[in-house]
């Protein structure tokens, strides 16, 4: 009796694993974003796709700056002021 209650526990266990490794699955963490936060440069405050001067020219003066990286965080979806929806 024992033995068996065990297999059946062990079953369902073994059922249950597949289900929910395809719900963590489906929510990654990077669905949904922009553009412009998917490709952002960590501490960059400008987007290549949005201002490409102003993004090659920080890389060059370096520094840091995370208000993109504080504006994606907060919604994913962000797009800067003056840049076109993708």
């Amino acid at each position: 009796m024992k033995i068996r209650t065990l297999g059946v526990a062990a079953i369902l266990v073994l059922a249950a694993i597949p289900a929910s490794a395809r719900t963590a699955a489906s929510h990654s963490r990077h669905s949904g974003q922009s553009i412009y936060c998917a490709t952002r440069e960590a501490g960059n405050p400008h987007s290549k796709y949005c201002d490409y001067g102003a993004w090659s020219e920080w890389r060059f003066r370096g520094g840091w700056d995370s208000r993109l990286d504080d504006a994606c965080l907060r919604n994913p979806h962000y797009v800067p002021p003056g840049c076109p929806r993708r």
